[in-house]
């Protein structure tokens, strides 16, 4: 990247979340009881649409884990730009709670170990699915730094060995107890609400499982349009190998329970893995 590159600025802030740092803080603030037990957590499944959706199952899950020094951000490539499997490999993601470095030297090695991982900013350029997890992550803790990797391919032997080979990296540098992942997913899109829950169910029961073969079977099979199933799969995989022992239901919740209109809505869940 040139100089003038390397600060990705927000694309969403006062579309999906809050313009200004105190709002966004204030927003978060509802979400929360403020007096949760944290866990040490190896990963987590966190939803990224507006703020007003689906903010209250991200907020209470983040609120949950002790976030460590340096986060793994997967998340779906939902604009067709760059590469099918996408590493931004070094920069700083500007938000309005101030500037997230990325991990350069870890992101070098994540993409050296790597026969699939392209380093590509264009894939990360305008994406929301990432962005929109950094405040909330910021909201609970004020120093970190990120790795973003976006996927836009299910190829589903590719994305577990994805996996296998960021865990391959952390366990090599002995970070697996610095490291938080984070797959960044919303669930069933725009289907009535009954429908949406009893599809969710079947890939959450998946994810609840740490089986990233049966979480590809079930969205196909029931045709859940989950968009960041990918990532997911890929997350398992590292979360796996790396030792996963359990995993468990934060919240779930579609965003009918926010707008009242339970029609066409989207599923969200929050999952915490240990």
């Amino acid at each position: 990247m040139t100089a003038l590159s390397k600060i990705r600025q927000a694309q969403v802030a006062g579309q999906f979340y809050p313009a200004q740092g105190k709002a966004i803080k204030e927003q978060i603030s509802g979400f929360i009881n403020g007096n949760e037990q944290k866990t040490d957590a190896l990963a987590c499944v966190l939803p990224h649409a507006g703020y007003q959706y689906s903010g209250r199952v991200a907020a209470q899950t983040v609120s949950r884990i002790k976030i460590k020094d340096k986060v793994i951000l997967l998340g779906p490539n939902h604009t067709g730009l760059g590469a099918l499997y996408s590493i931004m490999a070094e920069g700083v993601w500007q938000t309005p709670l101030g500037q997230v470095n990325i991990d350069a030297q870890l992101a070098g090695s994540i993409l050296a170990g790597s026969k699939y991982l392209e380093e590509d900013s264009l894939a990360h350029a305008q994406e929301h699915s990432l962005e929109v997890e950094l405040p909330l992550l910021q909201y609970f803790k004020d120093n970190f730094e990120i790795v973003p990797i976006a996927f836009m391919s299910d190829d589903l032997t590719v994305l577990k060995k994805i996996g296998e080979e960021i865990a391959g990296v952390i366990k090599s540098a002995g970070l697996k107890d610095k490291i938080l992942l984070v797959a960044s997913s919303d669930l069933t899109h725009y289907e009535p609400q009954g429908e949406a829950e009893a599809k969710d169910k079947k890939a959450i029961e998946a994810i609840l499982e740490l089986n990233p073969d049966k979480l590809m079977r079930q969205v196909k099979y029931f045709n859940i349009s989950m968009c960041g199933y990918a990532p997911l799969i890929a997350m398992l995989a590292a979360a796996n190998s790396l030792g996963a022992k359990s995993a468990r239901l934060v919240k779930y919740q579609t965003s009918g329970e926010a707008t009242g209109d339970k029609s066409a809505v989207v599923g969200y869940a929050g999952i915490i893995i240990n």
